[in-house]
């Protein structure tokens, strides 16, 4: 079975810290727009079912916070309280601009995706062994499940012993499709003994760029804090470019997409090494963006608005 895949990768983000990055100069600063393309894909919509591939030991503690987040995207938004939900629903705008037929009301822009917590694999035994490669990442996301009625993404979890194809050199997860399409599917790793400096910061020191101190993650875990906000940027791409020819900029082996396309941008003001603007949780200090489901607090990523040509932040 060959897959399309689609890195979330990390070199965008080292070059931001850097101060080299063209792209995220334009977006913090605002100094001119961003060239984002249509490439006339289809994109993903309707009821989607995301089911869950746990790989490796996961606490019962670690995976709430993943399903509770998956829960928490079609949940009922919160009145005055920047949410999940709200964050999920700016994905309809690149539903809107993709269908030049559908109104241009303010109603419109919100998505026409509703998402559901499907089935959730358990394999603590790593029946693959703990070497995956990107081959074992597509067979894992196969036992998730095929589209019968409606839309599923199978999501690969890995856990912090398990070490995956250029995971912490390029990449903190990825997507990609079955060749006959009938599913999508997402991977992600726990970073927390590999390299929490790339794929959890702000929680974690970076290994490049200017070192500020790390923020406390929302739900006192750096590793799961960091797999949602990078499950968040995935979810976004896979919805918005599922194919490899909907939303994106840039080549299409390595695509910016949605949430990729806005490196290091969590809050109003970020900038190289800042993540920007955020809440604080008075009881705990953990800093946040997002309300969930179960009182969870989640940071996550800012999307690219292709409407405005910026990225557009919760906070």
């Amino acid at each position: 079975m060959s897959s399309s895949t689609k890195t979330l990768c990390l070199i965008t983000l080292f070059l931001s810290f850097l101060g080299f990055s063209m792209a995220a100069r334009q977006l913090t600063e605002s100094t001119q727009p961003m060239t984002f393309q249509y490439h006339k894909g289809p994109l993903l919509k309707g009821h989607i079912t995301i089911n869950l591939i746990w790989y490796g030991h996961f606490k019962p503690a670690q995976r709430a916070i993943i399903s509770d987040f998956i829960t928490s995207l079609s949940s009922p938004q919160r009145n005055g309280q920047p949410s999940v939900a709200t964050w999920w629903n700016s994905i309809g705008k690149y539903h809107r601009l993709a269908d030049p037929k559908k109104p241009t009301t303010t109603a419109a822009t919100t998505t026409i995706t509703t998402l559901s917590l499907g089935n959730q694999l358990i394999d603590e035994r790593h029946t693959l062994g703990k070497s995956l490669t990107n081959k074992h990442l597509v067979e894992l996301a196969s036992k998730g499940g095929k589209k019968v009625n409606g839309i599923i993404i199978n999501v690969v979890l890995t856990s912090s012993d398990v070490a995956v194809e250029r995971f912490c050199m390029s990449r903190c997860g990825t997507h990609g499709s079955a060749s006959n399409k009938k599913f999508t599917y997402i991977w992600v790793g726990n970073s927390e003994t590999q390299c929490p400096g790339q794929c959890s910061w702000p929680f974690y020191q970076p290994i490049f760029g200017p070192q500020s101190p790390p923020l406390v993650s929302p739900n006192n875990d750096v590793g799961l804090d960091g797999m949602v906000m990078n499950l968040a940027s995935l979810l976004a791409g896979t919805i918005t470019n599922p194919y490899g020819n909907g939303y994106y900029q840039g080549p299409k082996e390595s695509p910016l997409e949605a949430a990729s396309a806005c490196p290091g941008v969590y809050g109003k003001g970020a900038y190289p090494g800042y993540a920007g603007n955020l809440l604080v949780d008075a009881s705990t200090g953990g800093s946040y963006n997002a309300h969930g489901v179960n009182k969870r607090k989640y940071l996550l990523p800012a999307l690219y608005d292709p409407t405005t040509s910026s990225c557009s932040t919760l906070v």
